[in-house]
């Protein structure tokens, strides 16, 4: 738990990280150099060109500090992010494997060694997958809003940050050692497990970062870029079904999603028809709840057919 309440300006390097010495993992993925003596994060930031308020809102999420007011600038937060995809991938996840293999019973003939080696293998898969697609899809969409385009079918919405499982897979392996694995001998063991609950930890406050600070500032300027174009729509377009300020705020995929609870189906049933997962169905309605201030599905079956998001054909009795 954090000390001081607040990372600020003036405060010294030295203090932030006496303070909370895992924020050493922050400031290698902004690329800081160290040997920066008693500097300030002022001067440090700008030594290392930094963005100062990126990295203070960062290092005071990842000690439960205040971390609103601050001025995200996304090129320095893609930045950080795909140092900590390289971290991940490069270093974290290899260095844990092969402390795996050295510290279990693993031959051909150790059927149990070899499920443990391929689960988490399969999972460093998984993680490999993900971040790739972050690294060129999302990061890409968002390169092309800071230059001003805007994709009408997509919006950051449709990335799902919910990447709990993640850990929890990791978890999950570490439980089986711990509870089902009986080897004596532990002590190599017991380091790895201890690299897992690190990197476990490491996850789930990178998922945060991008939950809380990445996709909220992504929000900001694609709201930015939409207000502009709606604007334009207006003036060209009056009377349009898509021109007003409300469906302007929304995505292809949010109205797409309305419309389908206009027509009584479930979260599942959405998602199998729009080639999602249930979770992300889940982020979209709390998104469009929060963009439109409709919480109850005969709320958003009203706003789909005054906007013209649905037939009124199609709309379910029920709803």
């Amino acid at each position: 738990m954090s000390v001081i309440n607040r990372y600020k300006p003036h405060h010294t390097m030295r203090q932030l990280i006496r303070d909370n010495n895992l924020l050493l993992m922050a400031i290698s993925r902004f690329n800081i150099a160290f040997g920066f003596g008693e500097g300030t994060v002022r001067d440090v930031c700008a030594a290392n060109e930094v963005d100062m308020d990126t990295f203070l809102a960062v290092c005071n999420l990842l000690s439960d500090n205040d971390y609103g007011d601050f001025d995200i600038s996304l090129s320095s937060m893609i930045d950080y992010l795909k140092r900590a995809h390289s971290t991940f991938l490069d270093y974290t996840l290899p260095q844990i494997r092969h402390k795996l293999i050295d510290a279990i019973n693993y031959s051909e003939t150790n059927e149990v060694a070899f499920q443990l080696i391929k689960f988490y293998d399969d999972y460093v898969d998984e993680v490999q997958k993900h971040m790739a697609h972050e690294n060129e899809v999302i990061f890409g969409y968002v390169e092309g809003l800071m230059q001003g385009r805007i994709d009408d079918n997509f919006s950051i919405s449709d990335f799902s940050v919910n990447h709990g499982h993640m850990a929890t897979k990791l978890q999950d392996l570490k439980d089986v050692f711990i509870c089902h694995y009986n080897q004596r001998d532990n002590t190599r063991l017991s380091s790895v497990l201890f690299d897992i609950i690190v990197c476990e930890k490491d996850f789930l406050s990178h998922f945060e970062i991008e939950r809380s600070l990445f996709v909220p500032a992504v929000e900001r300027l694609e709201d930015s870029l939409r207000s502009r174009c709606g604007v334009h729509e207006d003036s060209s377009n009056a009377g349009g079904d898509g021109g007003d300020a409300l469906t302007a705020r929304l995505s292809k995929r949010e109205k797409d999603i309305i419309a389908g609870v206009a027509k009584g189906l479930a979260n599942k049933e959405i998602a199998d028809r729009l080639c999602l997962s249930v979770n992300t169905v889940t982020t979209h309605r709390r998104n469009i709840c929060a963009k439109l201030g409709i919480h109850s599905a005969a709320g958003l079956t009203i706003f789909a057919i005054l906007h013209h998001l649905v037939d009124l054909g199609d709309v379910s009795p029920g709803q």
